[in-house]
């Protein structure tokens, strides 16, 4: 453990040390209710055809075209930008210890010419590592086709969640558990607290809630 935790801070590996930190500290935050997956992620719309595009663009052009295709490719806009990154920068800071191990590598610029076939060969990783998620957070982006079952149940919150922060609930729905991405609509919603579902808003894709206490 010594000997990793050195090779990890040495010159080479500084960089991808430093964004497997990023990404951990990340999560940190995201678990003790700071922030949500989706408050670092890319403004992207996925279209009946399965294209990604900004909200608000009439068309798309040749480089636009390109760029649809290479989202597509590594599950982007399917998943949090914050797990897909999580999924590159791990085996990117795993390689980076290793191939400068093995060839006794000591310096920092050497180290950082690792970095980009390590960063392409990490990106094709995190493409099939990420696989069994699109399917996970495509099951809850459909949360609004249950809406009309849905509003007006009482939900369990399983994340915090605010106005502007999103969180997670549970409601049951003919005695299975649905998973639900909710914000509430006046004061915060703690973790263990329950809430009622008033409402869907399409445009960030999540159920409106307001505490409520049971009797």
């Amino acid at each position: 453990m010594t000997d990793l935790l050195k090779a990890a801070i040495a010159p080479p590996n500084l960089v991808p040390t430093g964004l497997l930190v990023f990404v951990l500290l990340y999560w940190l935050t995201v678990i003790v209710g700071v922030l949500d997956m989706k408050t670092v992620d890319l403004d992207l719309e996925v279209d009946d055809h399965g294209h990604f595009h900004h909200p608000g663009d009439l068309h798309h052009d040749a480089p636009a075209g390109w760029l649809n295709g290479a989202l597509a490719f590594f599950n982007l806009g399917r998943i949090p930008l914050m797990v897909f990154l999580s999924f590159v920068f791990l085996p990117l800071w795993a390689g980076s210890i290793l191939a400068n191990y093995y060839t006794g590598n000591t310096s920092l610029l050497l180290g950082l010419a690792f970095l980009l076939p390590l960063f392409v060969g990490s990106l094709f990783v995190a493409k099939f590592l990420t696989l069994p998620f699109v399917k996970l957070f495509t099951a809850l982006e459909k949360d609004h086709d249950g809406g009309a079952v849905v509003i007006g149940k009482v939900c369990t919150v399983l994340l915090p969640a605010t106005a502007d922060h999103l969180g997670q609930a549970s409601v049951r729905i003919d005695g299975a558990p649905l998973m639900l991405n909710i914000r509430s609509t006046s004061a915060p919603l703690r973790k263990g607290e329950t809430g009622l579902v008033i409402d869907f808003d399409a445009a960030r894709r999540c159920y409106l809630v307001e505490p409520y206490q049971t009797s």
